[in-house]
Parts: C-alpha cells; structure tokens; sequence
C-alpha cells in the first residue's frame, strides 16, 4: 500500500502522552498522522494546509487555545472547511459540538476500538 492511500489524520492535542499513544494506535491502524506543533491558531491552519488531512481529531480544551473557536475558523475556510473533525472531550459537550459544525464528538476517556469504528465511519461518509 503506498503513502499516498493511507489516510491522513491530524492530532489537535495538547497532552504529549495523549499524541504519542494516539500516534502509535493510528499508525498500528495504518492511518498517516501529523499533529501540532504549538497552539497557534495560524500556524494550525498552516499545517492542516501541508498536510491535507482526511479527518482532524481536536480536543476541545487546550491549554491555551479554545477548540472551538479553532474549528470555527476552520469550517471559515475554504480550503479547509470540508475536512471531517471529530471533537473529544471529558465534558459531555457532544450537541454542542456537534451544533458548531463538529462532525462527530468522543467523550474522554474512550476505548480505542470506538475511535477507530468513529473514524472509520467518518471517512466513509
């Protein structure tokens, strides 16, 4: 299978524990992933621009960024609106989320096995 067919899956994650085991699950499940280098807004937008991913997976609070008015500029844009984002959380936040242009919502903490069946269902649709 080349690179190019795997699908690409970009982290928005501020824990450094939580993007390693999400990175080494994604790739197990052979999924291509990048995720941010810092929480800047542009330079997010800017990645996700590069990068050209087929599903984001966000969570929502960040140290110093709010996920949602993130996904807000992302659904702004263009180029980038039509990307699937699947927001996580461990509030219950799902409606909202869901109301504010989230295509899917994963309540922390989650099996692995239902965030790979939630990913896959999104990149079929």
């Amino acid at each position: 299978m080349s690179m190019e067919s795997k699908p690409r899956i970009f982290l928005i994650e501020d824990d450094p524990t939580m993007i390693k085991l999400l990175e080494i699950l994604l790739n197990l499940e052979n999924f291509v992933t990048a995720k941010n280098e810092k929480e800047d807004p542009e330079l997010i937008i800017n990645q996700l621009r590069v990068f050209q991913p087929d599903l984001i997976l966000m969570d929502i609070y960040l140290k110093q960024l709010n996920g949602m008015d993130l996904l807000n500029e992302i659904r702004s844009l263009e180029d980038l609106a039509a990307i699937k984002v699947i927001v996580t959380s461990g509030s219950d936040m799902k409606d909202y989320c869901l109301a504010n242009g989230a295509n899917g919502f994963i309540l922390k903490p989650y099996m692995p096995d239902d965030l790979i069946k939630m990913i896959h269902l999104h990149l079929q649709q």
